[in-house]
């Protein structure tokens, strides 16, 4: 990285823990400055700041983003906020990078992308996998066109959690859910090697609470290619994804430092890749930073039409499953 490279001013909008596994490795960039963090608690924002060492804390997200100093928001509030957290930032001219779902539904998706538009200011889903040098292999390995035409793509993420109703995950007017909060990466999976489907297929199964808690899904493309996805809070499984192609299948866990798998002739061979000390937050950070550099509005990696169309997806899906945000839908 350059060393001259201009320092912004991170604030984090919501101290929850994704806040503090992204805060722990945005500490680490040497032009990123550990600025300012807002909650709706002064005590919690207080102790947030303290715990990563950040200069300012508000109890309220309004004075944070008045702060002329902010330069870049950090939008890490449970889903059915984000709407209204990414509108209040864009009014104030501040740079968001919100946490992905991006937002309950596309309606909402489609207004965060005109405000960013009205007001000239960057905006961009923290879809942290697309930086990371895992998923750069597997698009590089792709990108060469060895193995022939993808076929199909399985893509699971699944954790056995305990089943409380108090919880986030639990809360349907928190967005709760299976399918927003992990399933995304399986959809998002299929989006980024086979495109928008054309038929969206699902079997959702429902907790008490109302909320979605498991959710099996088929996606068919008109050119013979399928997608089978899942995501579960009920069930362990690995956090995989498995291409297959005509001449080869790649295998890779999402998040782990194992090596990506390449099977070919029966064969299979491990391909490493480089990989820093983290869970790779950073590499986002580092992206967002780099289009601010370039006086971008919007990245051109992960632009915001592409995560329009990953709502919408989510969006068929929902609704041939039957899942609905009363005070959104």
């Amino acid at each position: 990285m350059n060393k001259m490279s201009k320092k912004y001013n991170w604030a984090i909008l919501g101290c929850g823990n994704i806040a503090k596994k992204f805060s722990t490795e945005l500490k680490m960039l040497p032009n990123a400055n550990l600025y300012a963090t807002a909650s709706r608690n002064i005590e919690n924002a207080q102790n947030f700041a303290n715990q990563f060492g950040f200069e300012k804390a508000y109890g309220s997200y309004q004075e944070m983003v008045e702060d002329p100093n902010v330069d870049i928001v950090y939008i890490a509030t449970p889903h059915n906020f984000h709407l209204e957290h990414t509108l209040l930032c864009l009014k104030y001219k501040k740079a968001v990078l919100c946490e992905k779902a991006f937002a309950i539904n596309s309606k909402e998706v489609e207004q965060m992308i005109t405000s960013s538009k009205e007001n000239n200011t960057f905006l961009m889903e923290a879809f942290w996998v697309i930086f990371r040098p895992k998923y750069l292999k597997v698009q590089e390995i792709i990108a060469s066109e060895n193995l022939g035409k993808l076929k199909f793509v399985k893509s699971d993420f699944m954790f056995n959690g305990e089943y409380n109703p108090q919880n986030r995950l639990y809360n349907v007017d928190l967005g709760g859910g299976s399918l927003l909060d992990i399933g995304i990466y399986s959809i998002f999976t299929a989006l980024m090697f086979l495109g928008v489907p054309d038929q969206v297929k699902s079997i959702p199964h429902f907790s008490p609470t109302g909320s979605e808690e498991s959710i099996s899904m088929l996606f068919g493309y008109k050119n013979g290619a399928t997608a089978v996805l899942t995501s579960s809070f009920d069930s362990e499984y690995k956090n995989e994804s498995e291409l297959c192609f005509e001449n080869g299948i790649i295998k890779y866990d999402r998040f782990s430092k194992d090596p990506i798998l390449l099977i070919t002739n029966k064969k299979t061979t491990e391909i490493s890749f480089e990989n820093g000390p983290n869970l790779g937050y950073q590499f986002e950070a580092i992206h967002v930073m780099e289009c601010l550099g370039k006086n971008l509005k919007e990245s051109p990696i992960l632009p915001l039409s592409l995560s329009l169309k990953l709502m919408n997806i989510l969006d068929d899906v929902r609704k041939d499953a039957g899942i609905i945000f009363p005070n959104h839908d």
